[in-house]
């Protein structure tokens, strides 16, 4: 834990120091330990250096670390539930809605809430694609597994192609191109006030799977023996996967659609402590904060002065990654 812990300090003091205008590492830190108390550090700076850290790098660099500890979370609480190690917090169809509600704002220059226009129709868009989801996979009172990854992935499929019609459909070619951008996932442009609401759904969501951490990990040994020690199961699994979902709803609001961070880290984490939820979660936290900040940067540097949507580099990254560790775990 110390070490991951220590792996998200130097991802988040190379994302704070490099970029257009390169920031020496001491001079970031000094420069955030005297916004937090002037009696921390001497400044020596200039107030553009302390713009650049403090409003343009530093808000961004805490996004990454919620968006990326939130999937990671929430893809190894998903998987623990559904007993798949393919599940991801893409499944149940939750991010598609998103997509589509935040696209939406973007083609129609929906403008009623100003700033947070955008973030609210994405999240509005979550909860309707689980409410459907959820509507669709309940028969009988009862909701099984298959049905619910059967629902989500039909679900996601639809609203997919409803996100790409009104792509496809748009005569202004500046809305298509922000639509497309946000489509495959980015954090640039991130405030202040746009970090709070993920940062507070991811903080909630974690407390929680922790605190529920030993009925996770009866559901890995099975439902039989989980119903045996006296787990209610359909209940369990019903208010988890409303809760996973409305972080994915909060994080994708922001963030867009960022796949395989979700799907590859909960398995590295395994590999690195083991399947015991009450480390697993917080290690999972911890490596998919630095694994987000190290690919945003990298997405903001590799092709500067333009910038690639970190949604493809971690399907770049992911789809290999994840290969590779199948055959090695075959092997």
């Amino acid at each position: 834990m110390l070490l991951l812990a220590a792996l998200v300090l130097l991802a988040a003091t190379a994302g704070m120091a490099v970029g257009s205008t390169g920031l020496p590492a001491g001079e970031v830190w000094n420069i955030v330990l005297h916004r937090i108390h002037p009696a921390l550090a001497e400044p020596g700076w200039t107030p553009v250096r302390e713009t650049i850290v403090i409003d343009v790098r530093l808000p961004r660099v805490l996004m990454c670390a919620v968006v990326g500890a939130g999937l990671s979370v929430a893809g190894m609480a998903l998987q623990a539930l559904v007993r798949n190690p393919l599940a991801d917090p893409m499944l149940l169809g939750v991010s598609s809605g998103a997509t589509v509600g935040a696209v939406l704002v973007l083609v129609f220059n929906l403008t009623l809430f100003g700033m947070f226009s955008l973030p609210l129709a994405a999240f509005c868009g979550a909860l309707a694609a689980l409410a459907a989801v959820y509507f669709l996979a309940r028969s009988g009172g009862r909701m099984t597994t298959v049905r619910l990854v059967l629902a989500g992935v039909a679900m996601a499929e639809v609203l997919s192609a409803v996100a790409s019609f009104l792509v496809v459909t748009s005569n202004d070619p500046h809305k298509t191109q922000s639509a497309l951008r946000w489509m495959l996932g980015g954090l640039a442009g991130t405030t202040w006030p746009m970090v709070w609401i993920p940062a507070a759904a991811v903080l909630a969501g974690t407390a929680v799977l922790l605190g529920v951490s030993r009925p996770l990990n009866l559901l890995l040994a099975g439902e039989e023996a989980a119903v045996a020690l006296g787990l209610d199961v359909h209940r369990f699994r019903g208010a988890l996967f409303a809760l996973v979902a409305l972080m994915i709803g909060a994080i994708v609001a922001v963030s867009g659609q960022i796949g395989f961070v979700g799907l590859i880290l909960p398995h590295v984490v395994r590999l690195l402590v083991g399947a015991d939820h009450r480390r697993a979660l917080p290690a999972a936290a911890l490596l998919g904060a630095a694994f987000l900040i190290a690919a945003d940067l990298a997405a903001r540097t590799l092709m500067s002065p333009e910038e690639i949507p970190v949604g493809i580099l971690t399907a770049l990254v992911g789809g290999p990654f994840f290969l590779w560790l199948m055959r090695r775990r075959a092997a």
